[in-house]
């Protein structure tokens, strides 16, 4: 473990609970770096493309250590870390929210909060899986395609004119 003991690993965190939290916090916080400024950036783009920022922004997300994200997405519930992951996503959501009310009279969706909150969860969950379980889809080949596809579901779901 890049020549650091486990001696002194334990120096630092009192268990290998604390040492995962660590990792998991890490991890969290270069995630939500690379998510927050793509979708501030988005925040003056028409629907279409911002739709399309996000979906590659939470691509390039899942991205950050695929394998260490996949592993640390099943200790989160087991460290006690899950608050900050609702935080994380608290935020998206409203980051979204404000992008959807900015753009109010291009869309046709009466809550905005479920709205944000569908936009959120889709995209998370389609890249997420995309990137752990079927990387296949991401290959250069079929990245547009997948990218086109889910901005497509957003667009058409938001009814955006």
């Amino acid at each position: 473990m890049a020549g650091v003991s486990i001696g002194s690993l334990y120096q630092y965190f009192p268990s290998k609970e604390a040492l995962v939290a660590a990792v998991i916090d890490r991890h969290t916080q270069e995630i939500s770096e690379v998510t927050r400024k793509a979708l501030v950036k988005a925040a003056a783009l028409p629907i279409e493309a911002a739709a399309r920022e996000f979906v590659s922004v939470a691509i390039d997300g899942h991205r950050v250590n695929p394998k260490l994200h996949g592993v640390l997405a099943e200790q989160i519930p087991h460290v006690g870390r899950l608050q900050n992951i609702e935080a994380l996503e608290q935020e998206g959501y409203a980051l979204v929210r404000a992008y959807l009310e900015a753009h109010r009279d291009e869309i046709d969706v009466a809550d905005l909060d479920l709205a944000a909150f569908v936009l959120v969860t889709v995209v998370e969950a389609l890249t997420h899986a995309a990137v752990l379980r079927r990387p296949d889809i991401l290959s250069d080949e079929k990245a547009d395609r997948f990218v086109d596809d889910v901005t497509r579901l957003l667009v058409r779901y938001l009814g955006a004119s």
